[in-house]
Parts: structure tokens; C-alpha cells; sequence
């Protein structure tokens, strides 16, 4: 068995709240849920590493917000949304978000065009 370590980290109220939801709805732990999807990330990223594929890489960097939906499509050979969106549900990686200061922009912008009297 593998030796365990401890460590800190940072995490949204709100998700670590979910999580402990998740985690007594299942009888486990936050920290098994978390041990276990921190597992399958790194597993998954080296075998597709030892096998040359660079698929999973570019999915992470997309997940991560390094890369546009333009660059990972591109770099996948893919032209639609739906099958990049498709490919991210499979390597059970989560979907990139905006910041907030930029989703609140575009807020601001559909809340004007609201507010804009039709000519």
C-alpha cells in the first residue's frame, strides 16, 4: 500500500459543502473523493503520455483554461463543440468557466440590449 501524505489545499465553501453531501449520500469521505478522482486524473494523464497520445493533455489544458475551444479542437481533429463537450465528459474532466469579472460583463452587456428601446 501506498504510503499516504497530508497536505493543504484550497477549495470553494460552496463545493466543499457539496462535496460533503456527495460524500455522506455514498458512506465515504470527502478526502476518498478526492484521493479518488485526483487518482484517476494523474493515471490517466501518464498512460496517455506513455502511449504518445496527447489527447488527454490538451483536454487538461482546455479544462484548465489554457487553451480556447478553437486551439483543443484543432489540436483533437475535431470541428464540433458537441464532440469536444463529448470528449471532456469522457476524460471526466470539468468544463472551463470564464472568470467571473468576465461573465458578469456579459451580463451587463444582454442587460443593456434588454434595456434598449427597439427602434
Amino acid at each position: 500500500m501506498a504510503e499516504t501524505v497530508n497536505f493543504t489545499g484550497a477549495l470553494d465553501r460552496d463545493v466543499l459543502r457539496r462535496a460533503k453531501v456527495i460524500a455522506a449520500q455514498n458512506d465515504t469521505s470527502v478526502n476518498a473523493l478526492f484521493n479518488a478522482e485526483l487518482r484517476y486524473l494523474v493515471e490517466t494523464y501518464e498512460a496517455a503520455g506513455r502511449n504518445g497520445n496527447q489527447n488527454y493533455k490538451t483536454l487538461l489544458d482546455f479544462s484548465l483554461g489554457r487553451t480556447d475551444d478553437l486551439q483543443a479542437k484543432s489540436a483533437l481533429g475535431i470541428e464540433s463543440d458537441e464532440d469536444l463537450f463529448l470528449l471532456m465528459a469522457q476524460a471526466r474532466l470539468p468544463m472551463p468557466r470564464l472568470p467571473a469579472s468576465r461573465t458578469q460583463a456579459m451580463v451587463d452587456e444582454l442587460s443593456a440590449l434588454v434595456a434598449t428601446p427597439a427602434p
